[in-house]
């Protein structure tokens, strides 16, 4: 039974997809309705991408622009419903270390013995290069 329900679950997603972009909202909205109650029902957990896609608060599928609206707000994305007005925060993800320890550089930084514009070559062009040089004189 959980099988069936998550392939439905899935059908239906798909169903309120197309049909939210065909421009029937209410029936998308109708169809993510329907996958939370299935879900519920046989205690079957929506997938993450799932779950990003719908108003948790009046089951709205959300289409950017027309029933969400998403920031960026301080390494969070904030997604408002434009019909209720519930707001969902999602971590963006790891900040970045500014430094980890003393005598620690960045990764990008270039060395002063390279130079800022140096550009570093293959070994396989280095080692043409230097064959070359020997041959000249």
């Amino acid at each position: 039974m959980v099988r069936i329900a998550r392939e439905r679950v899935a059908d239906l997603f798909a169903l309120a997809e197309k049909e939210a972009s065909s421009g029937h909202s209410e029936l998308a909205d109708r169809y993510v309705s329907l996958a939370r109650r299935i879900g519920m029902r046989y205690n079957v957990r929506l997938m993450q991408e799932y779950r990003e896609l719908y108003c948790r608060g009046c089951s709205a599928f959300w289409v950017e622009g027309r029933t969400v609206r998403t920031r960026l707000r301080a390494g969070r994305r904030v997604r408002t419903c434009l019909r209720c007005g519930r707001e969902r925060r999602t971590v963006l993800g790891p900040r970045p270390a500014t430094s980890v320890g003393p005598g620690w550089t960045a990764p990008h930084v270039a060395r002063r013995e390279e130079g800022a514009l140096a550009v570093p070559l293959p070994e396989e062009e280095t080692e043409d290069l230097s064959e070359e040089e020997t041959e000249e004189p």
